[in-house]
């Protein structure tokens, strides 16, 4: 059994915060220089060379990547022959989030749903655990913006549907979605389990490197086609029409009921902040 204090977690994902809210991922730096290399010339180029600017600027000066600093996912994957010792796991990983806003200057966006009272400390953070084999604990951290996050959707589709539903839903829910999630977006994608497991599979999805794959080729053949559908709606680079609506579809599955298909599409905007670590 191998011991590890909370206070090592929280420190962990207080050094991952600060990181996120000002750098994008290298697969989506490289997602987004790709795309402003590919789009002809117009506004939608214009504005794909801006946003790369932007995003150098802001790792070069340590400042947000974004004015929407998001709200704290943090993901964990934890060995079953891991002992957490120490403050509870979530008073650690609200700890290192509070700090993390605080120290960082990122906006704080957390509030109550009816009163919309802010927390003032962007806490309380969003905490997925899975309990896995071994001892080690796999931590992912993604701060998820709402401009996105809002035109994300949730479809119960008829298993008669199939795969050209899944695909119908995916593209259907970027086409309604448009300009608002700030394009091009990334696609995260549950497919299965029940109407809870996959939207928590969408999430997880969008942690994958963009230009990835699936496992399996006939969800590898989705995410393609799906991409491809996507790009060809023509809404471009901030909704100013062009060939880059999205960088990148990810699609996770589960096994479902012989009655159903859940899917869900999990909108990320353009700026992709998500880190990786394992402790």
């Amino acid at each position: 059994m191998r011991k590890i204090d909370t206070k090592q977690i929280e420190e962990v994902i207080y050094r991952m915060a600060l990181d996120a809210g000002v750098s994008l991922t290298a697969s989506c730096k490289a997602a987004m220089h790709a795309a402003a290399e590919r789009e002809r010339e117009g506004a939608a180029k214009f504005a794909l060379n801006a946003l790369c600017e932007n995003f150098e600027l802001a790792e070069r000066e340590k400042m947000p990547v974004c004015q929407d600093t998001g709200m704290a996912i943090v993901m964990m994957r934890i060995g079953q022959e891991a002992c957490l010792e120490g403050a509870p796991l979530k008073e650690a990983v609200d700890s290192a989030v509070r700090r993390a806003y605080g120290d960082g200057y990122f906006r704080k966006s957390v509030c109550d749903p009816v009163t919309r009272v802010n927390t003032g400390d962007n806490t309380p953070a969003v905490l997925h655990t899975e309990i896995t084999e071994g001892d080690r604990i796999y931590i992912t951290y993604m701060p998820k913006g709402f401009g996105s996050e809002n035109m994300s959707r949730v479809y119960m589709l008829k298993p008669a549907q199939g795969v050209e539903g899944i695909i119908d839903a995916i593209v259907e829910t970027v086409k309604i979605a448009g300009s608002r999630p700030c394009p091009p977006v990334i696609c995260g994608v549950g497919i299965g389990g029940t109407f809870d497991t996959c939207t928590y599979l969408a999430k997880k999805a969008l942690t994958r490197d963009i230009g990835t794959h699936s496992e399996r080729e006939d969800i590898a053949e989705i995410e393609r086609r799906a991409l491809e559908k996507i790009n060809a709606l023509g809404i471009g680079c901030q909704g100013f029409h062009g060939d880059v609506t999205a960088l990148g579809v990810n699609c996770e599955w589960a096994p479902t009921h012989i009655a159903g298909l859940p899917v869900a599409i999990n909108i990320q905007c353009h700026c992709m902040r998500c880190r990786k670590e394992v402790l």
